[in-house]
């Protein structure tokens, strides 16, 4: 059987995020990819110029539309930008029976322009982090979620995993790039066990679409029938070579993307 893996996502104009990145992503895991547009942003490398929201009833009907075909194994899910399609993602995956969700509770994008209204996060918190298989937030993300400061060590990234547990899903992974240090330290917390991810902290500023590449990785995996910490552990040794070979890609002036396609490229 084919895996299939569904990001339901904005799609970003310049490639290197949101839907463009999750599909990359996919098919360099060797996964079929499928999309659902819940947003168009004008963006680039530089940052955001604009969200034209896709209406709510038309992003029911791409649900429609893929569940009632494709035989979906995984679903990644992105931008959200505000409470109404927040809450019909919400009633189209329990529609659809839809299983393996991995959220990635995108706020604000690389470049620092937030991509989700405030009212928002109440809606993310209530209707779709209790529906996750994983959640994976930043540490910004992580802050915002639980209402915390910025955690400044793995403790403190422990406690606020747990908060989001509470709130339902089976784990949560808190992504560690936006600390300090010479590794990136993610964390996957589960009910019973935690698990560190360290890796070298890559010099670039080529990091565009990080963690919608890591999810849609996990997603990939889960797609694949992995075991969840084993997806994890794959996902981030694939954005660990995603970024390191990033600066091989000459794209735009500002925050570029990762190299997706690192292993099948060949380097100049």
């Amino acid at each position: 059987m084919t895996a299939i893996a569904l990001t339901i996502a904005g799609s970003d104009s310049s490639g290197g995020a949101g839907i463009q990145a999750d599909l990359k992503t996919f098919a360099a895991l060797g996964v079929y990819g499928a999309s659902i547009i819940t947003a168009l942003t004008a963006q680039n490398t530089r940052g955001v110029a604009g969200i034209h929201d896709v209406p709510p009833d038309f992003v029911a009907a791409q649900m429609s539309a893929v569940f009632s075909d494709l035989k979906v194994d995984a679903v990644k899910i992105g931008m959200l930008s505000n409470r109404a399609i927040i809450e019909t993602v919400a009633t189209g995956l329990d529609r659809h029976r839809a299983k393996n969700i991995v959220l990635d509770p995108v706020m604000v994008a690389t470049s620092g322009d937030h991509l989700l209204a405030a009212d928002a996060v109440e809606a993310l918190r209530a209707q779709l982090i209790p529906r996750a298989l994983i959640v994976t937030p930043n540490l910004p993300e992580a802050a915002a979620l639980t209402d915390r400061p910025l955690a400044g060590n793995e403790k403190e990234m422990e406690t606020q995993a747990r908060a989001i547990l509470r709130l339902g899903p089976a784990y949560v992974l808190i992504k560690g790039g936006h600390g300090d240090g010479a590794e990136s330290i993610d964390l996957l917390v589960g009910q019973s066990d935690v698990v560190g991810l360290k890796a070298k902290r890559i010099d670039t500023t080529n990091t565009h679409g990080t963690g919608c590449t890591l999810s849609s990785a996990v997603a990939a995996g889960v797609a694949k029938g992995l075991e969840l910490v084993t997806a994890v552990q794959e996902a981030k040794t694939f954005v660990t070579y995603a970024i390191a070979a990033a600066d091989r890609l000459n794209v735009g002036s500002g925050h570029g993307p990762l190299h997706h396609f690192h292993d099948y490229w060949k380097a100049p």
